[in-house]
């Protein structure tokens, strides 16, 4: 029996059990206009009145994660505890929900069809014509609840990427529209975020947009239970009760979000808006917004941490994807939680590694733009453009006592840099040049082997043994912790000894001492560098260890 297709039998179960309630949000006009913020503010409100809450993203595209997307297209990868390389958005709801999420939080177009493709291969389907409706249809249905099989939830975020109306997202609308009408109207509510802009030339804001987005969202068959408005000021009344009147909403399901200081203010926006009594009216979560406790009030002393304005520390982001902020979003994100921790406004210069090291002016003029530094990070990357530029900034703060952060690669380069200096010249990794005499950095063993580039790499949480009396042990505090990795290439246990001789200390180690996780420099006022992700753990409630250490390292130094 088809469980989903028998009505009867669902009904009749569905009057035992508890069902997961799923909260929908679309988008609308145009992409990037806040999608991610408004759903993991949303998942914030409910997490506030102790409600269970997890999100999930989709993405049409046809990649299967996010992994080979170039940062320049699509802003930094996320990667999860179980080693999925996701979207950025799920960055947001961990951020915010202050939970850490599994990586099937993360569907796109190349899952479902790959796994569709895979059922037919093994006969799954009796030799039926594998079509988009249902076939298509069921597999995504079916990606959606596994989340809430997976655990207890109450409350499921279901984003949808991109805009409505797009091509590639026409099969998952109809499978949240099908879910809606499985899971029964009073579980499923969809919310529309749309972009709403202000014509100078006009002197007013202009609903057309939105009209048609939502007429666009009805023409497949979902009508929105609410409607978000992104403006760049804030909208009156008589405006939301125009769209709402356009657009066939209860007047009090239009709320606006006009720009913010601080991404993190938008769940109190929303909350002044009264958009969680409606959602929990909507699909009966039963929160009582007079008299259940809730934790908004402490969500806005975090707001409020984040907005000091004095004293200021500088740290400079010395990268090769500094064009585009969202390349390091996890890692701009770890600063301020870790400024607002030690009581400091954080400012971030983003400073571009692809220097050319052998043209005197220019080199010049890169070391003046890192003496107006505080502290220097170096995040992680891929591939040998910009690397030299990274050595140079390495030397500089060890030649002139600046702290300095190494993420990944940015690790990778500290240890070369540091092995040049003491006479081991040409020392480089093997990912830079197959030729050099000093392959400190060398590629994993596991990994020679692996031809194919998506999903292989070392990812995922794993354990590791801090060293007693460093740093970094006093940092964290305790001995075994927990990071993420996204990595290929390792330090080379073969230089273990001559590096530890001249000075380098290893803070961190696999627990069977076998991988280096963590180098730092004991007589420099703060030199570490991690081969994990750090900012992925991070949380505006609670500052990631060593960037809170960093942090005020920067400050001290000033």
């Amino acid at each position: 029996m088809d469980f989903y297709k028998d009505s009867r039998f669902f009904q009749n179960f569905k009057e035992w059990i508890y069902l997961t309630k799923y909260i929908i949000i679309t988008g609308g006009v145009v992409s990037s206009i806040g999608k991610g913020i408004t759903s993991a503010s949303i998942g914030r409100i409910l997490r506030s009145y102790g409600l269970k809450v997890a999100a999930i993203k989709i993405d049409p595209y046809l990649n299967w994660d996010s992994g080979t997307l170039n940062p320049y297209q699509h802003g930094e990868v996320f990667v999860t505890y179980d080693g999925m390389e996701t979207d950025l958005d799920l960055g947001h709801y961990e951020r915010f929900l202050d939970v850490e999420l599994p990586g099937i939080s993360n569907i796109t177009t190349g899952k479902v069809y790959q796994s569709v493709i895979t059922k037919e291969r093994n006969g799954d389907f009796l030799g039926a014509c594998v079509q988009i409706i249902p076939h298509i249809t069921n597999e995504i249905k079916e990606m959606v609840r596994e989340i809430s099989a997976k655990d207890d939830y109450d409350v499921v975020l279901v984003e949808l990427g991109g805009t409505v109306g797009d091509i590639e997202s026409q099969p998952f609308l109809e499978a949240l529209r099908q879910l809606r009408n499985e899971e029964g109207s009073e579980n499923v509510m969809f919310v529309h975020v749309t972009f709403v802009p202000y014509l100078n030339a006009a002197g007013e804001f202009k609903t057309k947009p939105t009209q048609h987005s939502s007429k666009e969202l009805r023409s497949m068959g979902i009508n929105p239970n609410m409607i978000v408005l992104r403006s760049q000021e804030p909208i009156d009344d008589d405006l939301k009760r125009k769209i709402a009147h356009f657009c066939d909403v209860d007047v009090k399901a239009v709320v606006n979000t006009p720009d913010a200081q601080s991404i993190y203010e938008v769940p109190l926006v929303l909350d002044r808006e009264n958009a969680g009594q409606y959602i929990s009216d909507r699909i009966n979560l039963g929160i009582d917004f007079e008299n259940d406790k809730n934790t908004l009030n402490e969500w806005e002393e975090i707001v409020n941490s984040l907005k000091i304005q004095d004293p200021v520390v500088t740290i400079g982001i010395v990268g090769k994807y500094v064009e585009l902020e969202d390349a390091y979003i996890s890692i701009r994100e770890s600063l301020h939680h870790a400024a607002a921790k030690i009581g400091a406004k954080m400012n971030i210069e983003y400073l571009s590694s692809d220097v050319d090291v052998e043209d005197v002016d220019e080199l010049k003029a890169f070391k003046e733009e890192l003496s107006k530094l505080d502290g220097i990070l170096i995040p992680g990357g891929f591939g040998d453009r910009g690397v030299e530029g990274k050595f140079q900034a390495v030397d500089y703060a060890i030649e002139n006592d600046v702290p300095i952060f190494g993420i990944c690669l940015g690790m990778q380069c500290m240890v070369i840099q540091f092995a040049r200096r003491i006479g081991m010249e040409g020392a480089n990794s093997s990912e830079f040049n197959t030729e050099t005499p000093y392959p400190v950095i060398d590629m994993m063993e596991e990994q020679k082997k692996i031809k194919k580039m998506g999903g292989t790499m070392r990812l995922g949480a794993y354990d590791c043994k801090l060293i007693d009396g460093t740093r970094t042990m006093e940092a964290y505090g305790e001995e075994n912790i927990q990071e993420r990795h996204r990595h290929r290439f390792e330090y080379n246990n073969e230089y273990r000894d001559v590096l530890t001789e001249n000075g380098l200390v290893i803070a961190g180690t696999t627990p069977d001492n076998f991988l280096v996780e963590i180098v730092e420099l004991p007589d420099h006022p703060w030199f570490i560098g991690c081969q994990f992700h750090p900012e992925f753990k991070s949380r505006p409630n609670n500052a990631h260890p060593l960037f809170a250490s960093f942090v005020q390292a920067a400050f001290d130094n000033k």
